[in-house]
Parts: structure tokens; C-alpha cells; sequence
């Protein structure tokens, strides 16, 4: 009796799929015990970490780093909070805008499509410098010291609406658009009730990629905030940093520290990975919630079989 094979074409055998699994283990591996390993230094004592170098498992565990960091609470509770605000308002604000302005330019019945095409697509090829972008906000807009200046440049990217608006060229039905007018809906709501809906995917990719640019932004603060009232987290963990290697660097520092009370060992190593856990804290929980829909979003414009 021959025995007939049940095997589907698309099934792989047992070895490759070991090694599939092999290979996705050790870049997952290669992902995770990096992030582990800042956090575990974050812990550690900083003369262990000078004398055995950096550890999975802290040689002497120590909170020094984060005690040293939560000396100015105050202002690290205010600079967290104007990052959140800063990442959930300018996220879903960016989201919303760009999502008008590439629905447009996707329909082939909108007579300026190609005029609107070309003026998004010609600002990812050219842009007018730093100096001319700095005077528009904080001359003729006068967005200095105000936290819009921090929303503002951030809010539309041209590679994000072209993305939005292949998705809604290649993916929405013309019939069923087609259909909503003739039962009487008007583009407001064909857009809001319809269009957005269905596009919860690319919608969800886009709005990932702009928390992280919101979320990890210092540049901002940097050139539009001149004190540390509206600074976010980001800049403020980088200004630190900035201090903390002057002092440790400068003998004359040194010396005006001692004269005013004593000199202590700041933790340069172990505080720059405190800092970077509270950085990358919050912005690791926002990935479940993307998760649902950026595979699929990341496919857009892929070959359907």
C-alpha cells in the first residue's frame, strides 16, 4: 500500500523550522539582555561597577543612581508629565492631521491631488535650513518658552502622510465611498465614520512611530525652551548628563564643591542608566497597545496573493 504524503505545499520541515525558531530566540535574546543589562547596572553600586565593569547580576546593589536623580523630584515629576502630555496631545493631534491631508490626495476625484502631492512630496527632498525654521516660530509665531513649540515642528511628516495615503488609495473600496453618497453622507462623515474605521491599522503604525519621535525629542527644548519650566524629560535627562561630566571632569568644580561642604563621588555610570530606564520606561507600555494593528499596518503597499 503506498503511503500518500498529507504534507500542504507551504508546510517547512521540522529542521527548519528549529532553526526559524533558533534564529528568532537569539534576536530576541540580543533585544532583551541589552535592555536587562542597563537596568541591573542602574542598580549596582558605582565603584563595583568601575572595578568589574558592567554585570547582569550587580556585584553590590545600590539605589545611589536613582537617589542622586530624585534629589530635584520636583522637576523631574514636571518634566514627565509635559512629556506624556506632550507625546499623547501631539501624537493624536499629528494623527488626525495627517490623516486629512492624505485622504484628499487619494481620491482620483479631487481636482488638486497632483498640485498637493507634490508640495508634501517636495518638502522630504528640500527644507529651508535651521536658521529660517528657528525665526518662523519664534519670531513670526511666537512660540518661544511655550509648550506648542514643542507639538508644533513635529506635527505632520511627509514620509507618514504618503503612507497614509497609499493606504487609502490601495485599501479603500472607490464603491464604497461611492455608496455613502448616494444614501446621502457628506465627506465629514464618509471620512469619520467609514474611512478612519477601516484604517485602524496604518493609523495605529503611524501613531507608534510619532510617540516615539514625540516621546524621545529633546532637540526642541533645546533650541525653544530657555528655562526649565516647560523642558521635557528627555532634555532634562540630557542636561544631567551634561552637568555630571563637567563636574566629574573639572578640577576647579571639584574644588569649589569641597571648600562648600564636602566632595562626593558622583555615579556617572550607574545615573546614565538610571536615566535611560526612566526614559525608556513609559514608552515600553505603549507598544501592547499598537501591537494589534502594526504588523498589518507595516504591510501596506505589500504584494496580496
Amino acid at each position: 500500500m503506498i503511503k500518500v504524503s498529507r504534507r500542504r505545499p507551504n508546510d517547512i520541515s521540522n529542521t527548519s523550522n528549529f532553526f526559524i525558531n533558533l534564529i528568532f530566540l537569539l534576536h530576541t535574546a540580543a533585544c532583551i539582555l541589552p535592555l536587562l543589562l542597563v537596568i541591573t547596572v542602574s542598580f549596582s553600586d558605582e565603584k563595583s561597577v568601575l572595578i568589574h565593569g558592567y554585570n547582569f547580576i550587580p556585584e553590590t546593589f545600590s539605589l545611589s543612581a536613582y537617589q542622586f536623580l530624585f534629589q530635584d523630584w520636583p522637576q523631574i515629576l514636571r518634566s514627565f508629565g509635559i512629556s506624556i502630555f506632550i507625546t499623547v496631545a501631539g501624537t493624536a493631534i499629528s494623527v488626525i492631521v495627517m490623516s486629512m491631508y492624505a485622504y484628499p490626495i487619494s481620491r482620483n476625484d479631487f481636482p488638486h491631488k497632483n498640485v498637493f502631492s507634490f508640495f508634501m512630496f517636495f518638502t522630504m527632498l528640500f527644507n529651508g535650513g535651521l536658521v529660517p525654521w528657528y525665526l518662523v516660530y519664534t519670531q513670526m509665531l511666537d512660540l518661544k518658552n511655550t509648550m506648542t513649540a514643542l507639538i508644533l515642528p513635529l506635527l505632520v511628516s511627509a514620509f507618514f502622510v504618503m503612507i497614509l495615503r497609499t493606504f487609502f488609495a490601495s485599501t479603500i473600496p472607490p464603491a464604497l465611498i461611492e455608496s455613502a453618497k448616494i444614501d446621502g453622507a457628506s465627506e465629514m462623515r464618509i471620512f469619520a465614520q467609514i474611512i478612519l474605521p477601516l484604517s485602524l491599522p496604518v493609523l495605529a503604525t503611524v501613531a507608534l512611530f510619532q510617540t516615539l519621535n514625540y516621546w524621545n525629542d529633546w532637540f526642541l527644548s533645546l533650541v525653544f525652551i530657555t528655562g526649565n519650566k516647560n523642558v521635557n524629560l528627555q532634555y532634562l535627562m540630557y542636561k544631567t548628563m551634561l552637568d555630571i561630566q563637567f563636574l566629574a571632569t573639572n578640577t576647579q568644580a571639584q574644588q569649589g564643591i569641597s571648600q562648600a561642604g564636602g566632595f562626593f563621588n558622583l555615579p556617572t555610570e550607574t545615573v546614565r542608566m538610571a536615566m535611560s530606564v526612566l526614559g525608556i520606561g513609559p514608552i515600553v507600555f505603549a507598544y501592547p497597545f499598537f501591537q494589534k494593528y502594526f504588523v498589518k499596518g507595516l504591510t501596506v503597499g505589500a504584494v496580496k496573493g
